[in-house]
């Protein structure tokens, strides 16, 4: 991890770019290339997901605007109380109760009926939300599960696990941030700003005067505080990410003394967002003022005009009561819109990083007329393959190589050789850059991928292993196997005599990533995992070296009878477990120096028999005699 500046002297940049000051965009850091201006379209792709719910949504936005409409009643009920009841001099006393009481009585309907039609609004918006919620969440994992390896590495676990969560549940409301609310305040407003005309033009502009100024702050303030939320979003995908590769590498901070370095970074990055979070604050701080200013300035104006007019005949202490009313209600849906607008910004920064994932491509997609993949695979070809990751720096230079069906293939060659490359590009976790990988004759760019895969089955060098139980690891690849074709897997993989030990055997949890086993353990349940799963194409890179040599063994003479069905692709630095592979490949500095059999390859002279050589001076004393099988 880069070395963290102090959070202050990254907060003074990040104010600097985003309140407007002039800078130099040379000094960007990368955090200012992401917080880069929004696109385009991201409501349109958000509707796509509401749609199915159209129905649900129109039920929605009539009940809102039922529940508005029926509050719209109350100040004029108010206003001929008082100047039809209270102020009728020729009505009796009476009279003027029993009107009362019809008119309290209707009130209540009406307020019951509004909170009754605002609760059952409020409950369907919930179930709406829900609903278009968990469609855009699992679309968006689904996505980051086809996302391209390379892709995947670059948002880091701390990135998806934020977008997936954090994100997503910001966008929650969106329905009622950006459309309902704003619309149903916009009808609001216009019959409120109708009946204040028609009580009053007067006092209407004088309440609406100081409307417009508040709201260009409003829209000023929207303007700078979108790219501050997005911001926040994106430090805390990265902190996120942080404490994951932590607590991952926890035995490597402590055994370096590293905690101290880490409490710091973390430190510094939170501060980074709390500053980011208190600018938006003051931001919105400085907005609410307005709107304290206002709302006092508005009823002084209206009660002292509203005076004036009374005694000048022009008018009622019940009209100044209604216009009082009605002026509030202005204001109320005018603050909604603000608000609103407000979530919606946050909710947008949100929903950037969330759509930007859904518009990418998936990984490789398959090409039109993509065929299916071979029932029996025969050849497997690497014709003339270039790759490199960055342009510029090839890992492999014009490797050709054939691998017949149902043989083992053994690559071997110093670390960084393009071993692990090679077996990605079979597995195609990436294409070519030039040249092309061949099965059967065909193009693997040509095949279905998802075809080709059912018949791949790796085991990796670091197993990795799910929480949960034995049995459910060993199944991940083939979750239709019974236990007893389980079991026979792990006695296979050497496996079934330590699960025997467990505590509950083969239902034994056995925790993250395989935490409460040991290295040789993990290793051979993800062994079992790959022979289960009966795979026509089988990759080990370097699939024995957490094991004890007498497991190795054990593990190999085994696997004797799976190796002989199938074609399989064996990465290994201990040559010893090579040596009776029908082919040996050896890979240096991304090209093939020598390609044979073991007994082929120690005839001459070469990097493979001095790889040989050297690691059986290692392993042998000087007295005992050496015999090449």
């Amino acid at each position: 991890m880069t070395p963290l500046r102090s959070s202050k002297k990254n907060y003074r940049e990040f104010k600097s770019r985003n309140l407007g000051r002039r800078h130099d965009p040379n000094t960007e850091t990368d955090e200012s290339s992401r917080v880069r201006a929004p696109r385009n379209g991201y409501f349109r792709e958000y509707f796509q997901y509401l749609w199915p719910y159209k129905a649900r949504f129109i039920v929605v936005f009539g009940l809102a605007l039922a529940s508005a409409l029926l509050a719209m009643v109350l100040p004029l009920a108010t206003r001929y109380i008082i100047d039809d009841l209270i102020a009728a001099e020729p009505l009796a006393a009476e009279e003027k109760i029993r009107r009362l009481l019809i008119v309290c009585a209707a009130m209540s309907a009406v307020l019951l009926l509004a909170l009754g039609a605002d609760t059952a609004r409020s409950y369907l918006m919930s179930v709406l939300n829900v609903k278009v919620i968990f469609r855009l969440r699992q679309r968006l994992f689904e996505r980051f599960l086809r996302l391209p390896l390379s892709e995947l590495t670059d948002l880091k676990t701390g990135g998806v696990v934020s977008r997936l969560s954090q994100d997503v549940d910001k966008v929650t409301g969106m329905v009622q941030m950006a459309v309902i609310t704003p619309a149903v305040a916009g009808i609001r407003i216009l019959l409120t700003v109708a009946v204040l005309i028609f009580l009053s033009w007067q006092l209407a502009l004088i309440a609406g005067a100081l409307i417009p100024p508040v709201v260009a702050i409003n829209l000023m303030w929207l303007k700078k505080v979108r790219p501050i939320y997005r911001a926040m979003a994106e430090a805390r995908a990265d902190v996120d990410g942080r404490v994951t590769e932590t607590f991952s590498g926890i035995r490597v901070v402590r055994a370096f003394r590293r905690e101290r370095h880490e409490e710091r970074d973390y430190a510094v990055a939170h501060h980074s967002i709390i500053r980011k979070k208190l600018l938006a604050e003051m931001l919105r701080l400085v907005v609410s003022g307005g709107w304290g200013i206002l709302i006092p300035a508005i009823s002084l104006a209206i009660v002292g005009f509203g005076a004036y007019l009374v005694i000048h005949g022009r008018g009622t202490v019940g009209d100044i009561i209604a216009f009082q009313m009605y002026a509030l209600m202005l204001l109320n849906p005018v603050s909604q819109i603000v608000n609103s607008l407000s979530e919606t910004q946050q909710a947008l920064a949100a929903m950037e990083r969330v759509i930007d994932i859904l518009r990418r491509a998936p990984e490789k997609p398959d090409v039109p007329g993509a065929l299916p993949a071979p029932s029996s695979i025969e050849e497997i070809r690497l014709q003339r393959v270039f790759f490199e990751y960055r342009e510029g720096l090839p890992v492999l230079s014009d490797v050709s190589l054939t691998i017949p069906g149902r043989s083992t293939l053994a690559l071997v060659g110093p670390s960084g050789g393009g071993k692990s490359t090679l077996i990605d590009l079979v597995a195609r976790f990436h294409d070519p850059t030039a040249g092309g990988v061949m099965v059967n004759g065909i193009d693997l760019r040509n095949i279905q991928l998802a075809d080709y895969r059912e018949r791949l089955a790796i085991v990796p060098q670091e197993a990795f292993l799910f929480d949960g139980s034995v049995r459910d690891n060993i199944a991940y690849g083939k979750r239709s196997a019974d236990i007893d074709a389980i079991i026979d897997s792990a006695i296979r993989a050497n496996a079934h005599e330590f699960i025997q030990r467990l505590p509950e055997r083969y239902d034994t949890t056995i925790g993250e990533r395989g935490v409460k086993l040991s290295g040789g353990q993990r290793q051979r349940l993800s062994i079992a995992r790959a022979i289960l799963a009966d795979p026509q194409i089988l990759i080990l890179d370097e699939a024995t070296s957490n094991l004890d040599t007498e497991s190795e063994q054990l593990i190999q003479a085994s696997m004797a009878d799976l190796l002989a069905a199938r074609t399989t692709i064996v990465i290994a630095h201990r040559l010893s477990t090579v040596m009776h592979a029908d082919l040996i490949a050896v890979l240096c500095d991304g090209r093939i120096e020598q390609i044979g059999t073991h007994a082929e390859l120690m005839e001459r002279d070469g990097p493979y028999r001095e790889m040989v050589e050297r690691q059986f001076r290692v392993t042998f004393s000087p007295g005992d005699v050496l015999e090449w099988s």
